[in-house]
């Protein structure tokens, strides 16, 4: 199946061949790469290229993705983040984020505490992050700071955090790394949840190694007005995701007008990755390409 997909072990097939019987047109323009740099997952083909990501990957970059992002890149064995890194290199394609943490921590009460347990523990991921990212030639890794501690107040709070992000931003800022912090909807319990808040402590750790990772799902989710709030966070920006909502799948699927959003990122000059953080509205192959035709239709501005 491999070969009838990807074309005798080649790297690349025409995207008339992947579709052919299947409804889709045959017009080269169809595998071309799109105005925007979109980042698949794991996942994402696996119906049609199979379990292997390396063989997704293969697969994405042959209906015209460019990039793709791993949130659980530092669980993978070496040899796989080598093998990852190595493919995306032959492609031309770039690695976006993965998360900085081995085993969850940031989803429990962390940094905000102060507390030195805390610190130890990102300064010793943030040291492991720097060769992992060497396998896989990444540069963007993504920290949350976890929940209140509610025996501090928020102001206290913040400036842990800004201190432990200044910390871990010493530790990667040398090696041309940046860490982007994402503000989250998964609970009322996460610290983190808004643009300002976010944008302002970037600005107070103040280093190219900190940015913000605006995911646009959970910032539709937690308080809308996405142009805007993109346009007033935009200098600390360094990274986008993806998800329409309700129900965190592809653009087109919700409420979000995501040609709009699209549009208004590209006149922003945005070069970055926009990393697909969302599931697939259908299941099977079916729902892969719709998934592609989805990202055709809302890339489709110019």
């Amino acid at each position: 199946m491999q070969q009838s997909l990807l074309g005798s072990g080649s790297l690349m097939a025409p995207f008339g061949s992947v579709f052919a019987g299947r409804g889709r047109s045959e017009n080269p323009a169809d595998d071309k790469p799109f105005n925007l740099n979109y980042a698949f997952h794991d996942g994402m083909f696996k119906n049609h290229a199979g379990s292997d990501f390396i063989e997704q990957i293969k697969f994405g970059h042959s209906v015209g993705f460019r990039s793709i992002e791993d949130n659980g890149m530092m669980g993978r064995p070496v040899e796989q983040q080598k093998k990852i890194g190595d493919t995306l290199a032959k492609l031309g394609m770039t690695m976006g984020v993965f998360v900085i943490t081995s085993d969850s921590w940031h989803w429990k009460t962390s940094i905000t505490t102060g507390k030195q347990e805390w610190l130890d523990r990102m300064a010793k991921d943030c040291k492991e992050a720097i060769e992992v990212a060497k396998r896989c030639n990444a540069k963007w890794m993504t920290v949350v700071p976890g929940n209140f501690d509610r025996s501090l107040s928020h102001d206290y709070q913040t400036a842990n955090v800004i201190r432990a992000l200044r910390m871990a931003s010493d530790i990667l800022a040398p090696h041309g790394l940046v860490m982007v912090l994402e503000a989250l909807s998964d609970n009322a319990d996460l610290f983190l949840r808004h643009s300002d808040q976010t944008a302002m402590i970037c600005k107070a750790v103040n280093s190219p190694a900190c940015k913000f990772l605006f995911d646009i799902y959970h910032m539709q989710r937690n308080e809308g007005n996405i142009i805007n709030n993109l346009n007033a966070s935009w200098d600390e920006i360094g990274y986008l995701q993806i998800g329409d909502n309700p129900g965190r799948n592809e653009p087109g699927t919700g409420e979000m007008n995501y040609r709009n959003i699209f549009k208004h990122i590209h006149n922003k000059g945005f070069k970055g990755i926009l990393g697909m953080e969302h599931g697939n509205a259908i299941k099977g192959k079916e729902g892969e390409l719709a998934l592609i035709k989805a990202y055709r239709d809302a890339d489709g501005f110019l």
